[in-house]
């Protein structure tokens, strides 16, 4: 495996690029079903994407290859262990003659984050590999490689709003409308392992009741309105919240903060943290809500927008 720096990639591109967004991934709610007996987790969660994304852009070549550049480079770590290339790597072991070529990942989103920022590189990575080979996105090749790279990749694969169930392989669209949003990540990594040992879940061991797990969630209707999602949203939660709270304290402050803003609605953190998000009424509201955390806690990372 060679890896090159930014300078050379891009030296490297050229007018056949292939460019695609890596969009942060957002859970509007993350139930914890139990703890299989082979030590993974089952899940439901209300996913959503947000308008903030990495990018990644693909230079066709003889080589595998990745730089990587932006604002959170240096968070990426090595680049041998980036998932954009082990994505890339086990769809060539299934595709004979895969074209590959050198990858550039523009980082802006927060590293360990609960936004599946690796993941939504590792997703870019396989659409802009299908694209360049002629492969279908829902390729089943296309579709196992997405569920071993990770277990956030299915999802951004596809990187539409639904439930996702089971260990992330099951994926039911929801005909969500656009929500409008902020997210703050205090800049302090939390690892999604450490949250689910702190869970405490022992293998075979349920967190909800059997009657839960066999009762399906009726969520809103297309055409329903923010205020009718937020409603329903209200109702659930995010079972680790709790869990990464007690690793990163500093994860209540951003909620309380997003919480005291004028017109949030809902504040609630994403997957195993430690970023958090507040549902807005209108997007005005998020961007003045933004601008005082911002303000506020200039050390944070904050970004306003929709989700969708």
């Amino acid at each position: 495996m060679t890896t090159i720096g930014a300078t050379e990639a891009n030296a490297k591109s050229s007018a056949h690029a292939l460019v695609d967004d890596g969009r942060a991934k957002v859970n509007l709610t993350l139930r914890v079903v139990g703890r299989r007996v082979d030590g993974y987790h089952d899940l439901e969660s209300v996913v959503a994407f947000a308008d903030c994304a990495d990018r990644l852009s693909l230079s066709p070549g003889p080589e595998l290859l990745l730089a990587t550049t932006g604002p959170l480079a240096q968070a990426c770590g090595e680049p041998a262990d980036n998932l954009v290339l082990k994505a890339a790597r086990l769809l060539g072991e299934r595709v004979p003659g895969l074209k590959v070529g050198g990858f550039t990942l523009d980082k802006v989103l927060p590293v360990a984050a609960g936004i599946g920022g690796g993941s939504a590189d590792a997703a870019a990575a396989l659409r802009l590999l299908a694209q360049a080979n002629g492969l279908s996105i829902d390729d089943s090749k296309l579709v196992e490689v997405a569920q071993l790279t990770g277990a956030d990749v299915p999802v951004c694969l596809a990187s539409h709003a639904c439930v996702m169930t089971g260990v992330g392989e099951t994926l039911l669209p929801l005909a969500l409308p656009k929500l409008p949003c902020v997210l703050v990540n205090p800049r302090v990594p939390v690892a999604t392992r450490d949250v689910f040992e702190a869970l405490g879940l022992r293998n075979g061991e349920l967190l909800v009741g059997a009657t839960d797990v066999i009762q399906a969630v009726a969520w809103p209707e297309q055409g329903a309105s923010v205020e009718e999602w937020v409603e329903a949203l209200a109702a659930g939660t995010n079972d680790l919240e709790g869990p990464a709270t007690r690793i990163q304290p500093v994860i209540g402050e951003v909620i309380s903060a997003l919480s005291a803003t004028d017109g949030a609605w809902l504040a609630r953190m994403s997957g195993s943290g430690a970023t958090c998000f507040a549902i807005f009424e209108n997007t005005a509201e998020a961007k003045r809500a933004a601008q005082k955390i911002q303000l506020d806690h200039p050390q944070w990372w904050v970004h306003a927008g929709v989700l969708s």
